[in-house]
């Protein structure tokens, strides 16, 4: 499903970035960076609309020829990108949605570990493994 999954900090430094296939890892970087300006322009425009009620998932943020960038966004401001490639026309907006709640879920788990200091780069081997089962497996 995605080649490149990122929890991006509320500062817009990455907590965890992960991609396939690796060789690709430097691209996914400047995908994710570059997808963090339009985050900043949806969550304006959301916030000016709506004070409290706000949509956490932002939907399509751009898409490229080869790639397209979707983006989630917690209360706490801390953002989520995925990447899936293009080719795959079958992923429907609900699916996404579901990836989205899944890591939520996930990074909610790791912030709950008390062993785990909130700004440090996520290293949790289950947080991991659920990426991992959301990634595409590269042949």
């Amino acid at each position: 499903m995605a080649v490149c999954i990122a929890v991006i900090a509320k500062e817009n430094y990455p907590l965890y970035i992960r991609s396939v296939p690796t060789q690709n890892e430097l691209k996914f970087h400047y995908t994710v960076h570059t997808s963090l300006d339009v985050v900043e322009e949806k969550i304006s425009a959301v916030g000016k609309a709506m004070a409290d009620q706000r949509e956490l998932y932002l939907g399509l943020l751009y898409p490229t020829e080869d790639y397209k960038v979707y983006g989630y966004v917690t209360n706490s401001k801390v953002k989520f990108v995925i990447v899936v490639d293009s080719s795959n026309t079958s992923l429907r907006d609900n699916e996404i949605r579901s990836m989205f709640r899944k890591l939520h879920n996930s990074f909610t788990d790791v912030m709950c570990n008390p062993f785990y200091n909130p700004g440090d780069t996520i290293q949790s081997k289950a947080f991991d493994g659920m990426v991992s089962a959301m990634m595409v497996q590269a042949s």
